[in-house]
């Protein structure tokens, strides 16, 4: 069975392009334009692994990073933290609220995928070849 991954970006084209790397990489794929939708994702399941945007109308990512490790099913849950800021207090903000993972949106890609693939262990996703046989 296929991790299963949220994505919470307010940027439409984002959202859409890691929503395709994931899913070519074999993860299932959740998606949410902002905060209060992600959370309403909540209601229904529990992601093994959250990808937030820290800069977002509304609730921005650190807040919602904050409300997501007050509740008993995500408290553990894996938070990625992407941003376009990578400042010093932003990033220790982050942290600080519970985020696994800071990286900015100039990281490439397949340095993001690895990064979730290691926090999610061996089993995260299928393997590349096993996208192409299976």
């Amino acid at each position: 069975m296929n991790k299963q991954i949220l994505i919470v970006d307010d940027e439409v084209q984002i959202l859409a392009l890691l929503s395709i790397l994931f899913r070519r990489s074999g993860f299932d794929v959740l998606k949410a334009e902002n905060a209060i939708a992600a959370l309403s994702v909540l209601e229904s399941t529990t992601p093994d692994l959250m990808i937030v945007d820290v800069m977002m109308p509304g609730m921005d990512g650190i807040d919602f990073c904050k409300h997501i490790r007050s509740r008993p099913e995500t408290a553990e849950t894996p938070v990625v933290l992407f941003s376009a800021r990578f400042d010093t207090r932003t990033v220790r903000r982050g942290f600080e609220a519970g985020a696994n993972e800071y990286v900015t949106k100039l990281t490439p890609h397949v340095e993001l995928l690895a990064r979730v693939r290691a926090m999610l262990g061996p089993n995260g996703a299928r393997s590349e070849t096993e996208q192409r046989v299976g």
